[in-house]
């Protein structure tokens, strides 16, 4: 199971020996182990890292059991270093060799797939849960007083008392927003404790309105969309339809947050597009936000002693010179230096807006 702090672990680790990072797509739906084991093979025959190979091929034939729908894999046998994540959500084939994991990949899971909260409610109770990376990590439920409806008409409800069923309908109006802020508690309590960055609400629509709307402001600005559920359904159910509409809503929060950074870019204002402004703005620590598209990459140049990415050796900007290593995907580095100076990533699934910008930009912290 992949966590933030063993992606963090990845960022901070550097070595004078070469690192090799294997990304395999094995889901169960595109092939079986047969076909993957195969690929893998292909993958790296042309890789001239024999100690570092053999462990992939070792944790692949004795450890891995195909159970998943990816897998990222790390190894510099010269540093002792193996790490090996089986993953719940499919990856694209790749493998690379540097000095340092490569992490963009993961980055793209955790921007797509990372720190999703739901909270499926109806007028008794709540269940909370926990999903992360296309797994389940957490679950919890509240039941609250149940709620018996009476039929209007007659007052005999409440013997001696005229009017006594408007009196018990009301009581059962109190009851289930008793019970819905009570829901409210518990499943903020929830998202808290687990760190959740996006919210969906489940349920029928009148129960998703009503906890909607009792929701903290601070919480009902991370919701991201609703859908119906039943509260007998299982996790299962749960995390497919919610990974459905997470995904609907995530491509429109990338095409809204690609039309602000074009916007903002032209404007003037603390955003920049293209690679090569957007690399001097990392070397500088100014990038908050790093958005780029799936996928891209390109060849460039790395000065180690001044973290400083270039385009150019002859950069007129770099005084660095002989000193710069040439780098395959200098959008890999820039990457890895975004997130350990703090920033976060926007990978953008499509868009011809950013492919004309570029495809790469950033928001700026100042």
């Amino acid at each position: 199971m992949l966590s933030e702090s063993d992606l963090r672990e990845l960022l901070d680790f550097t070595s004078s020996s070469p690192v090799l990072s294997v990304y395999l797509n094995t889901d169960p739906s595109e092939g079986n182990a047969d076909a993957y084991r195969l690929r893998l093979r292909t993958m790296l025959k042309d890789i001239l890292l024999p100690q570092d190979v053999s462990a992939v091929e070792h944790y692949f034939t004795h450890q891995y059991n195909w159970s998943g729908r990816g897998v990222a894999v790390f190894s510099c046998h010269a540093d002792g270093f193996f790490r090996a994540y089986p993953l719940a959500v499919p990856v694209r084939n790749m493998v690379y060799v540097g000095d340092r994991p490569a992490v963009k990949p993961l980055a793209n899971l955790f921007d797509t797939y990372g720190g999703y909260g739901v909270a499926l409610v109806d007028k008794q109770g709540a269940r909370a849960f926990y999903f992360h990376l296309g797994e389940l990590r957490e679950q919890e439920g509240v039941l609250g007083e149940a709620v018996k409806h009476t039929k209007r008409g007659g007052a005999s409800s409440y013997p001696g008392r005229m009017g006594g069923v408007a009196g018990r309908t009301r009581y059962a109006e109190e009851l289930v927003e008793r019970n819905m802020k009570d829901s409210v508690e518990f499943i903020t309590r929830f998202f808290e404790e687990n760190k959740v960055r996006r919210v969906l609400i489940c349920g029928t629509d009148e129960n998703i309105n009503m906890f909607r709307n009792m929701l903290p402001k601070a919480w009902q600005s991370l919701v991201v969309g609703s859908f119906p559920m039943s509260m007998t359904a299982t996790h299962t159910e749960v995390l497919n339809k919610a990974l459905e509409v997470g995904r609907e809503a995530e491509l429109r929060r990338e095409a809204r947050l690609v039309e602000d950074l074009i916007t903002l870019s032209a404007k003037g204002g603390n955003a920049v597009t293209g690679l090569e402004a957007t690399l001097k703005a990392i070397s500088q620590g100014r990038v908050q936000i790093l958005i780029f598209l799936d996928g891209f990459r390109k060849r460039g140049f790395f000065c180690k002693e001044h973290g400083i990415l270039t385009l150019s050796r002859d950069d007129p900007d770099v005084a660095c010179g002989d000193e710069l290593e040439v780098v395959y995907d200098v959008v890999e580095l820039a990457v890895n230096q975004v997130l350990r100076t703090g920033g976060n990533i926007e990978v953008i699934s499509a868009s011809p807006d950013l492919e004309k910008a570029g495809n790469i930009g950033a928001m700026l912290r100042y």
